[in-house]
């Protein structure tokens, strides 16, 4: 069978085939795995093939324009997204970035949700707003307030759904036919479920945005960020990362496509871990709120519900006793990574309010809801036992001295 007839039965295939095969293009050596291509440059057989390839665009020149291990992630990837193009970058912020520079001109607008990452936050306020770009924030699930954020310089809506760290769900079909009506670009950051989970581009996204350092890695061994959307946005998208060169490694390309062959039984497991850990949870003394979006008791539960195909590995809580209850929680656990890194196989536990959001002012965390008492946990594949009696540790630390 060639390669022709390959790609056109992967192209009916369905998910689960699609992140163990789609995009692999096998060399003359016939390998099995994913060949990895460490190579910056590439050979022409001519001056006239050299100057063809730097004139047209087409076949490899150079490994920040194109190489064929990250080639072959972004096609699988924007298989499983349901994207027509995907592009890779350096970090997952790279493709935030890459997402601002290459859609939005000086005196554009954007609208976006206030419960994003923090280096999301200084992303937006203090450097694209350098190139006269500004920002609107709304909270995530005012409706009303996205319709009325939308002034004629609007020109991207941007929303993380489920927020970090509240986990907040913000129904993206509703958010998309506000955007399209204003005729402004919606782009979802779908970091938290990966398309394992969610598809925003189904739900009226024209654009997802990946830390693939995250859940698409699985293992906290690489960084990297992909883009997904339609091809004349991602043309635009690739137009900026030849020229500016936030490019990806092909070695964590390489990783990542491991990464996605297991994506999806990674992330029913993650769920099932966390979804066990929010219910015990909220039986223990000293815990006042627990954010999860597979509670009954989240206010997004029924959106949850509809809008995913799970509720995914991460969430929040407040412990009685402010910052001090929460570092004693954090300092007490033994099992548990003290990192701010999600999405790994170990589950990972950080005070957001002095970590990921640390660099916010106190205005703005206040803004956001990120408090001195609020802890996140990102669940791993532990078993569920152990990782109660690690939390059940940091908890009897927190009421110590009280």
């Amino acid at each position: 069978m060639n390669d022709d007839e390959r790609q056109r039965i992967l192209a009916a295939s369905r998910p689960d085939t699609l992140a163990v095969r789609a995009g692999q293009v096998r060399t003359a050596e016939g390998e099995h795995s994913e060949a990895l291509f460490l190579t910056s440059s590439y050979v022409f057989g001519s001056a006239a093939e050299a100057a063809g390839r730097f004139a047209d665009g087409g076949g490899n020149v150079y490994s920040r324009y194109t190489n064929p291990t990250v080639r072959v992630f972004e096609e699988r990837i924007a298989a499983l997204e349901g994207a027509e193009q995907a592009v890779a970058t350096a970090s997952g912020m790279a493709a935030i970035l890459a997402a601002c520079m290459s859609l939005l001109d000086a005196g554009a607008r954007i609208v976006c949700s206030r419960g994003v990452f923090g280096s999301t936050t200084m992303l937006l306020n203090r450097f694209i707003a350098k190139f006269g770009v500004g920002v609107d924030y709304v909270d995530a699930t005012d409706y009303t307030a996205w319709e009325a954020a939308l002034g004629p310089r609007t020109r991207m809506l941007f929303l993380e759904t489920p927020s970090n760290p509240l986990c907040e769900v913000i129904d993206i079909a509703r958010v998309a036919a506000i955007a399209k009506a204003h005729g402004a670009l919606l782009v979802v950051d779908n970091c938290f479920l990966t398309p394992a989970l969610q598809q925003p581009l189904a739900l009226g996204a024209d654009m997802v945005v990946h830390s693939a350092t995250k859940y698409i890695d699985g293992q906290g061994r690489c960084l990297g960020g992909v883009l997904c959307g339609r091809r004349e946005l991602m043309e635009q998208v690739v137009a900026f990362q030849r020229s500016a060169g936030p490019c990806m490694s092909p070695f964590n390309a390489w990783v990542f496509l491991k990464g996605l062959e297991t994506l999806r039984i990674r992330m029913e497991a993650h769920s099932a871990n966390a979804l066990a850990i929010a219910h015990w949870l909220r039986g223990q003394p000293g815990v006042g709120v627990v954010n999860y979006p597979g509670l009954p008791t989240h206010p997004q539960h029924a959106l949850a519900c509809r809008q995913q195909r799970g509720f995914g590995g991460v969430l929040s809580f407040t412990v009685d006793g402010g910052r001090d209850a929460a570092w004693r929680f954090i300092d007490a656990t033994r099992l548990m990574s003290i990192t701010a890194n999600l999405g790994d196989a170990k589950t990972t536990v950080v005070h957001p309010a002095t970590t990921t959001h640390g660099r916010l002012s106190d205005a703005e965390r206040s803004a956001q809801g990120i408090t001195q008492e609020l802890i996140r946990i990102a669940v791993g594949l532990e078993d569920v036992a152990d990782i109660q009696e690690d939390i059940a540790r940091g908890l009897c630390a927190a009421r110590a001295q009280r």
